[in-house]
């Protein structure tokens, strides 16, 4: 691995134990440029992840706790007439000045106010009352949601959801990373140990870098592939979109330089196939029935699908074996 990343890795894992698989996709997104939602059960580590990202990464770092009554301008800020100078004064929203936004239970405010992130997640900027103002570089929105206790609860609209570059979730700690949770908090907060390892012009130059990263036309012509599987398959909606390949494109860019590599290979599209595009299918009703009955998630199993028929249709890939890759329910298609 990269040496620098490995020391922002090794400072994450003071605050959060036996999660370096998450950290290490949280540190890909970042790399690529793209935003996170961490989707997981209240109390694993979703909020304390984002701060130990800003502690070692040098990230000017504001957070809105999301509520049925925040506004779409506590986002983006507001314009208020002062009746002194007569003019309207531009007052500063969450997003202003942020290098990382942390969004912590997105789903619990309303569509209108989650919709007004939307412009800020593609194109870096915020419009009030007809006036644009650029966001700092770099701007990463790392949002959460909680999958229980979902009532009063807003779901985020597909186009919101197709912005996330990575939708990742954090588990339960084994034994041991529990023990070693519990021994760090007897008489301290673990957040207090983590240290600057890398500044915010460091990272900016490692993005440029990561843009540079080779990938040729065989490995360009799998992901197309593998997309234009998803929206194709009979027990799919919609599929991955144009937006989502040039994400996937990215990220396995990205896991490629976190891996001390100049040029991305197959095993990067596979390793970050299923979080950068398992969020952005929408499965059909005709298979839920199924999915019921044997408690598989179907967006996975339809990548899992994919993953396997893509691979021998182009011979891209030497040997193939998707249980390495996902979570062993890909067998599950063959008798669908």
């Amino acid at each position: 691995m990269n040496s620098q990343l490995e020391t922002v890795v090794f400072e994450m894992e003071k605050a959060v134990r036996g999660k370096r698989g998450v950290i290490e996709h949280i540190l890909a997104a970042l790399l690529a440029e793209g935003h996170i939602l961490l989707d997981d059960m209240p109390g694993v580590g979703k909020t304390t992840l984002a701060v130990a990202l800003s502690r070692a990464v040098d990230l000017r770092y504001r957070r809105v706790q999301f509520t049925p009554d925040v506004m779409p301008s506590d986002i983006v800020g507001f314009s208020v007439y002062e009746p002194q100078s007569g003019q309207f004064v531009y007052h500063e929203g969450a997003a202003t000045h942020a290098n990382l936004l942390l969004g912590d239970e997105i789903n619990r405010t309303s569509s209108k106010t989650q919709s007004a992130l939307l412009e800020a997640m593609e194109e870096r900027q915020i419009t009030v009352d007809g006036r644009t103002y650029p966001l700092e570089k770099p701007f990463v929105v790392i949002a959460t949601q909680n999958n229980v206790g979902t009532a009063g609860t807003q779901l985020l609209p597909y186009a919101q959801m197709d912005r996330f570059m990575v939708r990742l979730s954090v588990g339960y700690p084994d034994h041991d990373a529990q023990m070693a949770l519990l021994r760090d908090r007897l008489s301290e907060n673990p957040l207090d140990a983590v240290e600057q390892v890398l500044t915010r012009e460091e990272l900016l130059a490692m993005q440029a870098d990561v843009r540079a990263v080779q990938t040729g036309n065989a490995l360009l012509d799998y992901i197309t592939r593998l997309t234009m599987a998803s929206r194709e398959h009979p027990n799919v909606e919609v599929g991955v979109s144009p937006r989502g390949a040039l994400l996937l494109c990215r990220m396995a860019k990205a896991r490629a330089y976190l891996l001390g590599r100049a040029f991305a290979v197959s095993e990067d599209v596979q390793a970050v196939f299923e979080p950068v595009c398992a969020h952005r299918l929408i499965v059909s009703a005709n298979l839920t029935p199924v999915l019921c009955f044997t408690g598989v998630d179907g967006n996975q199993l339809i990548l899992c699908e994919i993953f396997y028929l893509v691979c021998r249709i182009c011979n891209y890939c030497d040997t193939v074996n998707c249980n390495d890759v996902f979570c062993g329910a890909c067998a599950l298609f063959i008798v669908l």
